[in-house]
């Protein structure tokens, strides 16, 4: 049966100009890089500087997906930008990223589901897409995280990362199979009883202040491991398809031992798992949208290629989708 689908057109990344290695961040707090590599799988991350603000970021990712998809940002009728580091209360960081590119029509929007916002944004956008409501959407992933970090609480602030992706999504005619280009499916899940393991200790509505992030490491990592696989395993399900069948798992970057663990579990090839976690550590939303740029322009991507994108943010948020590309 014909349908529509979503399909990628291009993609493209940016990553903040300054660099912090571990190193750098020893001298800072006690840690130390062995401490840091053993644990993370993280050498390196992107801090953003003053000037770089989530929506300049955001910004130049898209203008880079736009030149990859070879298509100008006035055919683009819809904006979604996943974030959980806004420049502003509001306006939206979508319609800064709108404006910025001279986008003057259709709709601009955030997104906010932590480091699941990527995934949540491009099951969001597949839904424009497949019911005729868009088509062309700009979908980002932008964070500037190390605006909410403690820098004197050495747990948290060795993960992190700034830095932004994008993919450009187009609505085109499918048969409604497997074998289809575009978004398949999309499993998303929260639960928010687990506030308490991963959050920012402030808000406008809260405290009135941006706040720091705070976390129970041991308790994520057990429920990113233990927990959020049914995604996957629902994606595998819904579109009659198996680990065996995918050529790329590109999961949210946030921490080597979970990557491995839980692509362990679901049976998927260590080779066949993209990591940039060690050179942009913990990019939150953004995080998806890098490594699958970094995967496409180094030539692992290919069109055709089937890739599933999986993430879990604070909430606890989390999602798949798998993507024929």
């Amino acid at each position: 049966m014909t349908r529509l689908r979503s399909v990628v057109r291009g993609c493209g990344s940016y990553l903040p100009r300054t660099t912090v290695t571990n190193d750098d961040l020893a001298a800072r707090v006690d840690t130390s890089d062995d401490w840091i590599v053993q644990r993370t799988g993280i050498r390196q991350r992107h801090i953003a500087q003053p000037d770089e603000t989530t929506s300049v970021l955001g910004i130049k990712a898209a203008r880079a997906a736009l030149e990859d998809a070879g298509i100008d940002a006035a055919s683009i009728d819809l904006v979604i930008c996943a974030t959980s580091t806004p420049d502003h209360t509001f306006p939206s960081t979508a319609t800064q990223i709108q404006a910025g590119l001279g986008i003057q029509t259709g709709a601009a929007f955030d997104l906010q589901a932590v480091c699941a916002g990527f995934v949540y944004a491009v099951a969001t956008a597949d839904k424009f897409l497949a019911t005729g409501a868009a088509t062309r959407a700009l979908v980002v992933g932008a964070e500037t995280f190390s605006r909410l970090l403690d820098w004197e609480d050495r747990t948290t602030c060795v993960l992190f990362g700034d830095g932004a992706g994008a993919l450009v999504l187009e609505a085109q005619a499918g048969e409604g199979l497997a074998s289809d280009r575009g978004v398949l499916t999309s499993q998303l899940r929260s639960d928010g009883r687990h506030r308490e393991k991963l959050y920012v200790d402030g808000g406008p509505g809260s405290t009135g202040t941006t706040g720091k992030l705070r976390m129970v490491g041991k308790e994520v990592f057990r429920f990113a491991v233990g927990s959020v696989t049914d995604v996957v395993t629902q994606a595998f399900e819904a579109t009659g398809t198996t680990a065996d069948d995918l050529d790329w798992f590109v999961p949210h970057q946030a921490n080597r031992r979970i990557i491995e663990a839980s692509a362990d579990k679901l049976g998927i090839a260590r080779e066949k798992v993209v990591l940039t976690v060690d050179r942009h550590g913990n990019t939150s939303a953004a995080s998806i949208p890098l490594a699958l740029d970094a995967a496409c322009r180094d030539g692992r991507i290919k069109r055709g290629d089937l890739v599933m994108i999986e993430a879990i943010g604070g909430g606890f948020t989390w999602g798949s989708a798998l993507i024929r590309w």
